[in-house]
């Protein structure tokens, strides 16, 4: 499982309580490594026992009070033991693959309107990536961890490209209306 590494990650980017995790989840980790709230912070109290991240000490009483967490030495060799594993691509499962699969054999009356509402939500998604690029990555930033992190959003863009694509070809390639098969 990855949600630990990704939030080895992200503590090792920028030590941070849960709250603040989550929000960094939900603007950036989360785009290609999604996870609700309470994995996190349910992840959290895993690694602190394990102890690869402790709390940082605070100022003030811890009643009511955020943690701050930081990733301790066994936390980032674990992450640096994980980054250097094998792992074999994994394969793809999209439930609109799966219904357009159904819709060769029951017939798929509306599916162009699902394709077309995809579509869209690439589009945005798109719009999305590349603003951030914009706004992220300029030239002068060059640095390897910006190049490696450019990369990943990168990654990002030419899947959103890649379904734009493919959705466009579908859509071409069906009738508006979604017709039955025939029957064989």
């Amino acid at each position: 499982m990855s949600l630990p590494h990704a939030i080895l990650t992200a503590l090792l980017e920028k030590p941070s309580s849960g709250l603040e995790l989550t929000r960094r989840f939900d603007r950036s980790i989360g785009y290609f490594w999604s996870s609700t709230h309470q994995q996190i912070y349910r992840e959290l109290g895993k690694l602190e026992q394990a102890g690869q991240i402790r709390a940082l000490p605070s100022a003030q009483p811890a009643r009511g009070q955020k943690k701050e967490y930081e990733v301790l030495p066994a936390g980032r060799a674990a992450l640096s033991a994980w980054v250097a594993l094998r792992e074999d691509p994994k394969q793809i499962r999209d439930p609109l693959l799966l219904r357009m699969r159904a819709a060769a054999v029951v017939g798929a009356p509306g599916l162009d309107a699902e394709l077309r509402r995809h579509l869209e939500l690439h589009r945005k998604q798109l719009a999305e990536y590349l603003a951030i690029e914009g706004r992220d990555f300029p030239p002068e930033r060059n640095s390897e961890e910006d190049r490696l992190r450019h990369l990943v959003l990168r990654g990002g863009i030419d899947l959103e490209n890649f379904w734009i694509g493919w959705l466009t070809r579908a859509l071409d390639g069906i009738p508006a209306t979604g017709s039955s098969p025939s029957a064989g």
